[in-house]
């Protein structure tokens, strides 16, 4: 039954929330959560049999609610329920009332939600709730600086939507079907010239929610409100935003006609790089992590149109790896800005020295977000390389210098001695199981990566000695460069001060997605113009429990060895299958 993903939740905010005995209601919350949490790994389990489908209702065809499972939206939800897990117990002693656990579950009842249809309207009411219920808690504190930025962001994304809504409208003018899988069928019959508007119309939605360049300013003003709650600020960072990734791939699958990989792979190659330069120049410790999501994002832009299943697999895979080294980041960042009584690094120093477990787990989720040898990030990052020429490559290598270069400075607060006035950073114990959980995870998605890829990507891969040796040696030199730059030119540069202030209000934001949606019309007519339509495309995906060895000693997969497979069934697109 699918629909208890989405429904159990709903339920269980409304317990919480008129529940008398509050103690009580948050142990069922984590209770729930848990059950959530070992059912949806489940879900995974039994997606390696295929997918899996429940209706609502009696309706035959896709004239009902249809719900469904595959390899994609089954990892996603077990991620959704394991972070959310992880935050019930990090905000269990926490004093923040009865409205913050209902909207908590409300939130996690609707991305679940998300995740499990296929149905284009029902995305677009999804996204509508979701996007409340997070301005809503962007807001919980209720100041002057929380409620403005909320509101920012919720006009800004509700303006987003409009864009999706009538692409979904022009959709069903064309096919008469608003599942996503009979659109599929039904668009492949036609013109492709026709397809060009609603794309152009529901992907400028998508990528503003995926904050692409030049569509994240939004993204800051969420992270940097003082009323958001860390848990708040992990969650938008950790999980909502890969909500957004997952239907930019699901989507990108529906208009697998208008095939535009070069495009996203230069935004994500601009995203990349824009992201750790604006983080570089903050001094905000939550905005320095905001705008490295932004440049984690980029990658995973470009690991998913290179055109090879490995770096394909890598992209997925570092979603998962991002959200884990995150959340705890974000988590700690809270803690930390509550002992300190500041946000500013500069004014926070000898974390380490006031508390040895916090400043442990930093480091933790630190290596793994850069791309430690042997951490999680480490092997994401390896495998989209792996498919991809030095003129890929090396944008890729630029922007995890990027992300190296930011944390050097974001480690700053680690140590150094932190003042007359400062005492032990103590906190409760279910915050400790919280964070050394997720800093665990982040050591054994590396050790253990090749098991945790087949598990929940449902394919076999192998990391090549060779290859991966270079990765470290790549890592080691970037590590010595990101030092150097971090010690000797940060604290000099005269450009980096002047960004640090710049932002763009809502009337630019609207401005820049009339920018977006242009180009992406222009994109897609240049896509129908220079490629014919003869038969409905195929994506390319890989077999399932096939063994993928990058054989060249560089970690890249030979072309003599592609083959092409049909994806529609997993709704996954990507490239070249390594032999």
């Amino acid at each position: 039954m699918l629909s208890f993903f989405a429904i159990i939740p709903l339920v269980v905010a409304v317990v919480i929330y008129i529940l008398p005995l509050e103690k009580i209601g948050r142990i069922i919350a984590v209770a729930v959560q848990a059950t959530l949490t070992c059912c949806a790994f489940y879900l995974v389990f039994m997606c390696k049999q295929g997918e899996v489908v429940s209706t609502i209702g009696n309706y035959i065809g896709v004239m009902g609610i249809i719900l469904k499972a595959d390899s994609l939206s089954a990892v996603f939800t077990l991620l959704a329920s394991f972070i959310f897990l992880v935050v019930a117990i990090y905000s269990f002693n926490d004093s923040t009332g009865r409205l913050f656990w209902f909207l908590l579950f409300i939130w996690q009842g609707l991305l679940n939600g998300l995740f499990l249809t296929r149905d284009f309207f029902n995305v677009f009411v999804l996204v509508e709730a979701v996007t409340v219920v997070a301005a809503v808690m962007i807001m919980f504190n209720r100041d002057d600086r929380s409620i403005y930025d909320g509101m920012v962001y919720l006009m800004v994304n509700t303006v987003a939507v409009q864009f999706y809504l009538f692409g979904t409208g022009y959709i069903y003018k064309l096919t008469g079907v608003l599942d996503m899988d009979a659109a599929v069928v039904a668009l492949g019959t036609l013109d492709k010239s026709s397809l060009i508007l609603p794309f152009a119309l529901i992907m400028t939605a998508v990528c503003l929610k995926c904050a692409l360049v030049p569509l994240f300013s939004w993204m800051p003003k969420a992270y940097r409100s003082p009323g958001a709650l860390p848990a708040v600020t992990a969650i938008l960072s950790g999980l909502h935003i890969k909500s957004a990734l997952y239907l930019f791939i699901r989507l990108e699958g529906v208009f697998r006609a208008i095939n535009v990989p070069a495009f996203f792979l230069v935004i994500g190659f601009i995203t990349g790089i824009t992201g750790f330069i604006l983080a570089l120049s903050q001094t905000d410790i939550y905005l320095i992590l905001a705008y490295s999501t932004i440049s984690q994002i980029g990658m995973i832009m470009i690991g998913l149109h290179i055109g090879y299943v490995n770096s394909y697999i890598g992209s997925l895979y570092h979603i998962m790896n991002h959200s884990l080294c995150k959340t705890p980041l974000f988590l700690i960042s809270g803690i930390i800005v509550y002992g300190y009584g500041t946000r500013d690094i500069r004014e926070i120093r000898g974390v380490f020295r006031r508390n040895r477990l916090i400043g442990a787990a930093a480091v933790t989720a630190i290596l793994g977000i850069t791309g430690a040898p042997f951490f999680n990030g480490s092997i994401s990052k390896y495998f989209i390389m792996s498919g991809a020429n030095w003129l890929v490559r090396a944008p890729i290598i630029l922007i995890n210098l990027g992300t190296i270069t930011v944390f050097f400075k974001f480690s700053s607060i680690l140590f150094g001695f932190p003042g007359p006035n400062r005492g032990a950073i103590k906190i409760d114990g279910l915050k400790y199981m919280a964070i050394l959980v997720l800093g665990i995870l982040c050591l054994a998605g590396g050790v253990f990566a090749e098991q945790f890829i087949g598990f929940l990507l449902h394919t076999s891969v192998h990391v090549d000695l060779m290859g991966y040796v270079e990765k470290i040696i790549l890592f080691v030199l970037s590590g010595i460069a990101g030092y150097l730059i971090s010690k000797y030119y940060l604290h000099r540069s005269k450009l980096l001060p002047r960004i640090k202030g710049k932002a763009i209000g809502f009337k630019g934001i609207c401005a820049l997605m009339g920018v977006f949606f242009a180009i992406l019309l222009i994109v897609g007519y240049l896509s129908s113009q220079l490629t014919s339509n003869p038969q409905p495309q195929k994506s390319l995906s890989w077999k399932q429990g096939e063994v993928r060895k990058c054989t060249n000693g560089t970690g890249r997969c030979k072309k003599s060895q592609t083959k092409l497979t049909d994806a529609s069934s997993t709704g996954m697109t990507t490239g070249l299958r390594c032999g």
